[in-house]
């Protein structure tokens, strides 16, 4: 079957490969790189989603390569060339497809989307431990030049393998932006006399607060959303202020978030 212009793969591994996570993009990139230059691989958005990292948003309708300087930066329809230098350990195979290391493709990405963007990427490699922040570093020395490459500094410094969705990622891009202080990630609290109460997303521990970045999941799940009413009647109990906040809120209005949770500070400061 055609999965490309002048492309073609069997029915039978077409289907294999579709079915995984990532395939249909392996697919295409596939077939994009059958007719192409050498040098060129998979990169960016194409080689995150391949990768399976957590992208911001809907990915672009076309497949993303990167080739080396002297190549052509013509693209045919549905193909997005970059041209830059691809250092040997920059690149790797996934599947037979050579793309862009989890490294180089976060750094790609930091330094070409916006920061927020980036934040998610970064965050999402770290926590799946597919690459660690001095991988990372040695890729921003390599591209030191390159436009974009201070933001991408910054998001790799920002980046924290401890936020556990997208969602979380995004609140911490939105407490920065906010001017709120640095919370701690993923922390076990509780009272002196009772224990572990359970786990805070995000914990202003001096000013007692948690933050509950809560996903649709939450509220789907009556005896979820049961149980969590009783963890937080139990925090605030041990003088916990709680405050929780949907994707909505925190993308739409930051704002008031960061209000409710400088009101939590004043009353959990007070006590």
């Amino acid at each position: 079957m055609p999965v490309g212009h002048g492309a073609y793969v069997r029915s039978a591994v077409a289907d294999q490969v579709a079915s995984e996570p990532g395939g249909e993009q392996a697919l295409r990139l596939a077939s994009v790189l059958a007719v192409a230059g050498p040098g060129d691989v998979g990169s960016h958005h194409t080689a995150a989603v391949i990768h399976g990292l957590d992208l911001l948003g809907q990915w672009p309708p076309y497949v993303a390569v990167t080739r080396p300087p002297g190549g052509s930066k013509k693209s045919r329809s549905g193909v997005n060339a970059h041209i830059a230098a691809l250092p040997p350990d920059h690149v790797t195979t996934r599947g037979g497809i050579r793309l862009t290391s989890v490294a180089r493709t976060v750094v790609d990405l930091a330094r070409t989307s916006s920061f927020q963007s980036g934040v998610v990427v970064a965050d999402s490699a770290l926590r799946m431990k597919r690459v660690s922040k001095a991988e990372l570093q040695s890729v921003i020395t390599d591209c030191v030049r390159w436009p974009g490459i201070c933001q991408a500094r910054l998001v790799v410094e920002f980046a924290d393998g401890r936020s556990e969705s997208a969602l979380e990622s995004v609140s911490r891009v939105a407490f920065r932006d906010q001017g709120l202080p640095p919370p701690e990630l993923q922390v076990w609290v509780g009272g002196d006399d009772d224990g572990v109460i359970g786990r805070a997303d995000f914990l202003w521990r001096r000013c007692r607060t948690i933050g509950e970045a809560d996903g649709a999941v939450k509220y789907k799940d009556t005896a979820r959303a049961i149980s969590q009413l009783r963890r937080d009647a139990l925090l605030r109990a041990a003088g916990f202020e709680v405050v929780h906040f949907t994707w909505a809120e925190i993308v739409r209005t930051p704002g008031q978030v960061a209000a409710s949770l400088r009101e939590a500070f004043c009353r959990g400061g007070r006590s």
